[in-house]
């Protein structure tokens, strides 16, 4: 039930935030800039600062969202994560004992891969979906459009590279969902603490996915 749950949130967002700042109240403010947009996935990685303390603030302030971790890259990381109140967890590579791990706790675990091999190894071992890291740089949507009929049903989430102007396409090729950092938070609206321009980002990136329909 825990995958079923996840792609159905999933399907329902189709966009994950992606905080990674190494001030506290910087990411704070971030996400309650997107959550403002009406983003319900938010993703805090976790060599963010205080990034479980965020986490666990989040979770309290942001109800109406689902807060998870990104960046896990051993068992114990995940183990202090999902103890802040991580609800849903990110690598970015394969792992088999971090996905058990997540998966005995029942929480949806997304391993970042990159080729064919990879992503189905990822899949075999139980990840709940795979995020394809970092997409760009192998071809962006045409590599997502390539992989996705031989892969079958996996769910794929590319990151890296995932702009506004191209999430649309993205879910078009066949990814389930897209994650986003850079063009959702600006450098200039965070260096002004400019946090209505991050909501209205947000703002845009839901209005170009709006009508997606899969």
């Amino acid at each position: 039930m825990i995958n079923a749950d996840w792609l159905s949130l999933l399907h329902q967002h189709r966009a994950i935030a992606i905080i990674r700042v190494s001030n506290f109240d910087t990411g704070l403010a971030m996400a309650h800039a997107v959550a403002e947009a009406g983003m319900g996935l938010i993703e805090i990685t976790w060599n963010s600062d205080r990034a479980g303390d965020l986490i666990a603030k989040l979770v309290s302030d942001l109800p109406n969202c689902q807060i998870g971790v990104g960046t896990i890259l051993n068992c114990q990381d995940l183990e202090n994560a999902i103890a802040a109140g991580a609800k849903f967890a990110f690598t970015p590579h394969v792992d088999g004992k971090i996905i058990q791990a997540a998966i005995s706790q029942d929480v949806p675990i997304v391993s970042g891969a990159l080729t064919p091999t990879e992503i189905m190894n990822a899949y075999s071992y139980g990840a709940s979906s795979v995020k394809v890291f970092p997409v760009q740089s192998v071809g962006g949507i045409q590599y997502i459009q390539a992989i996705r009929p031989p892969l079958g049903g996996v769910p794929l989430i590319p990151t890296g590279g995932v702009t506004i102007n191209n999430a649309k396409a993205y879910l078009e090729a066949g990814a389930v969902a897209i994650g986003i950092s850079g063009e959702l938070f600006p450098k200039d609206c965070i260096t002004n603490q400019n946090w209505s321009g991050i909501t209205q980002q947000a703002q845009r990136l839901l209005q170009v996915i709006s009508d997606f329909r899969f």
